[in-house]
């Protein structure tokens, strides 16, 4: 576990969160979009608790962390996946029936 003190890897983090927590962070982002301040927080710190797990990165401010790990914020992802959305309704590739 992640318990006494023990950080994971850079490479760990990145592929635990990239595959098991961001996928629902975004498809929660077009259920229930974060409209509310404390909501946007919420879901932000999800990503900011994970990032401080990286050993060596632990004494970097948030934005440094991402900048390290060349990952986006939760923010610009949002706004990313406003965007793809759009572009996705706009064009009718969503094929209903």
């Amino acid at each position: 576990g992640l318990s006494g003190g023990h950080l994971i890897t850079f490479e760990t983090i990145k592929l635990l969160f990239t595959t098991l927590v961001s996928p629902h962070l975004e498809i929660s982002n077009i259920v229930w979009y974060p409209l509310l301040e404390k909501d946007k927080k919420l879901m932000d710190g999800v990503q900011r608790r994970a990032k401080k797990l990286v050993s060596g990165l632990k004494t970097l401010s948030y934005e440094q962390r991402l900048t390290k790990m060349k990952m986006p914020s939760m923010a610009y992802r949002q706004v990313r996946g406003d965007l793809i959305e759009t572009y996705k309704r706009t064009h009718d590739l969503y094929k209903i029936k």
